[in-house]
């Protein structure tokens, strides 16, 4: 192992293994409620929502990690102001943590809400500010998407690997439509109303966690979005890497965690993806 890449197991305890394990968990908590909630919060505008589900699942998630490694640090959407000037403020604060883990506990609360079944958690665990493990979990399918850094992602415990179409036109793409409804929001529709005439469909399912899990798994060869938070995207971007796509800003810059304006893809279709992207944006 490269002397500057972290052992994934500390003091006996796997890194992967307690993702694993406070994914399964919050899940499963998270799918005994649904339908069952009594208490709905709008945050920055009123297509964010929060529930006591979202609450209850993150301190759970945070309780069990404080557990086994108590001197990691620890940011949750849940635990951050509304808006994109907090969230970029909580991942600053914790820019000069070794260890962070960057949870979303119920990624898509607008579909848990609704009772439409494409919602997941969300965890990632950075060192030094670069993504080592992510785990995306989807209760709803009892789907399980981890990846490793160095060691590839796998669903069901099967290897992934991104889908291998080489060209808009035979893609199929996802997106999300942003919070924000002054900038990102208009921004997208443009992408969208650019993008649609030249792939194959557009899917616009509401959790950009599963979106970049299907990246992966090659059951969408791209997908991108505005204005999303670090929790949002950093278990995914690991899960794509390591199936062979790639992450980057909406210019073509590489992925980092304070990156909120993101594309994934299977590689092949990256550049042309961005190509539209940009034109589209500036029409």
């Amino acid at each position: 192992m490269d002397a500057n890449q972290p052992e994934s197991i500390i003091g006996g305890k796997s890194f992967t293994a307690v993702a694993v394990n406070c994914a399964a968990k919050a899940g499963e908590w998270i799918k005994s409620k649904m339908g069952s909630i009594t208490q709905l919060d709008t945050k920055y505008s009123m297509h964010d929502l929060v529930t006591e589900v979202d609450k209850g699942a993150e301190r759970m998630i945070r309780n069990l990690i404080v557990t086994h490694f108590p001197t990691h640090s620890f940011l949750g959407e849940e635990g951050v102001e509304p808006g994109p000037e907090a969230s970029a403020k909580a991942l600053q604060d914790k820019s000069d943590a070794e260890y962070l883990w960057i949870v979303d506990p119920v990624d898509g609360t607008t579909n848990y809400v609704h009772g439409f079944p494409f919602f997941s958690v969300s965890i990632a665990l950075a060192h030094r500010g670069q993504v080592i493990v992510g785990v995306v979990y989807d209760p709803s399918k009892d789907e399980l998407f981890v990846a490793e850094r160095g060691k590839g992602a796998y669903v069901h415990g099967r290897k992934m690997q991104v889908a291998n179409e080489s060209t808009l036109s035979h893609s199929l793409l996802a997106t999300g439509f942003p919070a924000d409804q002054h900038v990102a929001l208009p921004a997208n529709l443009k992408s969208v109303q650019a993008l649609a005439p030249k792939v194959r469909n557009i899917r616009v399912a509401g959790s950009a966690a599963l979106h970049l899990a299907y990246v992966a798994a090659g059951r969408l060869s791209g997908f991108w979005e505005y204005n999303l938070s670090s929790w949002d995207i950093a278990a995914g971007s690991l899960l794509v890497q390591e199936a062979g796509g790639r992450m980057t800003d909406i210019t073509g810059e590489s992925y980092h965690l304070g990156v909120r304006n993101i594309v994934a893809s299977n590689n092949l279709i990256h550049n042309e993806l961005i190509e539209e992207l940009q034109a589209a944006a500036r029409t």
